[in-house]
């Protein structure tokens, strides 16, 4: 766990402070996945800690709770009396190939469309099965790729260690932060709220980024997230819009560019996730951005980091766990018969609460110095931080021990729910929300 906290604190640029960790167990996996959740957890309240420090001249404390850590990772919604939709389309997941695994994700239909025009209309997970083991696994990736499709060959950390993708990714820094331009922007924060009065655009979609936009919600930040006209995410909606307005736009449509280009003038903070060059396709490239929004404090993620072959290719956590060795060597440690991924999308969640505070610590910077700025991310690189950390031993965890904890009744628009307790306390300082989960495109394209 120290090893992983200071990794990241020197990453941020944030003091190596211990942080209290209360509570027992682990979720059970190769990789120490309960200590990143706390580690990553952990360093965006530090992050929140020292903004305090910076206003008010005392750091507060703080601790991270290691069931409800490990819980969030999953899931933080209890629903009472309706269930959440399932999290993969039908035919999504990890198939053998004629000489290893393969892992096709087709939650999204143009993903799916991608890989049935390679391997041809598919109504159930046996017929792709059938059809996914006549190719050997690098000839189908590349062809579902190329098809603009999601696909990942299973490799061993090993493996990873020697293709181009995995050398460019060792190269790069767990955060990347950039300088901006002068900033005017000020805002009237707070003890208990420590974001209110900030606006966060979020493009982000499906898990990391949405994670996020929660967390900066949680302290008082006014989140709007913007999604394309037809985009649905019916598996973790309902977890990751907590606390935000939730509107739709067509960035290839004039008028919804204009107001787009409104929305983006007036942010304090821009979250996205699309592939390195995909705004820059759309006309909203970064020198754009920052003439549009000086001062502008720009946070990005992608799959496979920012430099490399892979550097423009479409992945999700899934994919990045089989391509980096996460899913072989899991399979290694249970003496499974196939992939064996991460019990949760750690990846996800972590890269989510390090955009965080890497967000926070560039407002800090811009209280200090004027000036706006820049980070990106990638899962690629998180999931390097995990592999290289020595797993822990400690009692096992299961999503379903944390009834216990669900304290929070949520009206959504599905029905009730519980929300778990969040698992980190700032003194002084609460995450909480004051808007509950809702549906994609349920608010308008403007700022409240």
């Amino acid at each position: 766990m120290t090893d992983l906290l200071t990794s990241i604190q020197a990453a941020l640029g944030l003091p190596s402070t211990p942080i209290p960790f209360t509570g027992e167990g682990a979720l059970p996996s190769a990789f120490a996945v309960t200590d990143l959740a706390c580690a990553s957890i952990a360093a965006a309240g530090q992050a929140v800690g020292e903004l305090l420090r910076q206003q008010t001249g005392q750091p507060p404390d703080m601790a991270v709770d290691r069931r409800l850590a490990s819980f969030w990772f999953a899931t933080s919604l209890r629903p009472i009396g309706w269930e959440v939709p399932p999290l993969w389309d039908p035919v999504a997941g990890d198939y053998a190939t004629k000489d290893g695994w393969i892992r096709l994700h087709t939650n999204a239909p143009h993903h799916r469309a991608a890989a049935e025009s390679v391997l041809g209309a598919c109504a159930d997970r046996a017929a792709m099965a059938a059809k996914v083991v006549q190719w050997a696994s690098t000839d189908l990736e590349q062809a579902v790729v190329e098809a603009n499709g999601c696909a990942a060959e299973m490799r061993s950390w090993a493996q990873w260690q020697k293709h181009p993708q995995g050398l460019a990714v060792n190269a790069e820094p767990l955060v990347h932060f950039g300088d901006g331009e002068e900033s005017h922007k000020t805002w009237k924060g707070s003890v208990e709220q420590p974001l209110a009065g900030l606006k966060v655009l979020d493009l982000t979609r499906v898990l990391a980024g949405p994670t996020a936009s929660r967390f900066l919600a949680g302290l008082g930040a006014n989140v709007l997230r913007i999604d394309p006209p037809t985009w649905n995410e019916p598996g973790v909606v309902p977890e990751v819009t907590l606390g935000k307005r939730c509107a739709r736009l067509d960035l290839h449509q004039a008028a919804d560019r204009a107001v787009f280009e409104s929305l983006l003038k007036d942010a304090d903070i821009l979250l996205h996730g699309y592939r390195a060059d995909a705004l820059e396709h759309l006309g909203f490239g970064a020198e754009h951005r920052r003439q549009l929004a000086p001062g502008l404090i720009d946070v990005c993620l992608n799959a496979y980091g920012w430099s490399g072959p892979w550097q423009n290719r479409r992945g999700f956590d899934s994919l990045v766990q089989m391509s980096s060795g996460i899913a072989e060597a899991g399979q290694h440690w249970k003496q499974a018969d196939k992939p064996t991924p991460l019990p949760v999308q750690a990846l996800d969640h972590a890269t989510g609460y390090l955009m965080a505070a890497s967000a926070i610590r560039l407002l800090a910077e811009r209280l200090r110095s004027g000036r706006g700025g820049s980070a990106r991310l990638s899962l690629a690189r998180t999931a390097k931080l995990l592999i290289e950390q020595e797993p822990g031993t400690n009692e096992v965890l299961r999503p379903e021990d944390a009834k216990d904890r669900s304290l929070q009744m949520e009206q959504t628009p599905w029905g009730l729910a519980h929300r778990l307790q969040a698992p980190l306390k700032i003194c002084g300082t609460p995450l909480q929300w004051a808007l509950p989960a809702t549906e994609l495109g349920s608010h308008q394209p403007r700022w409240i």
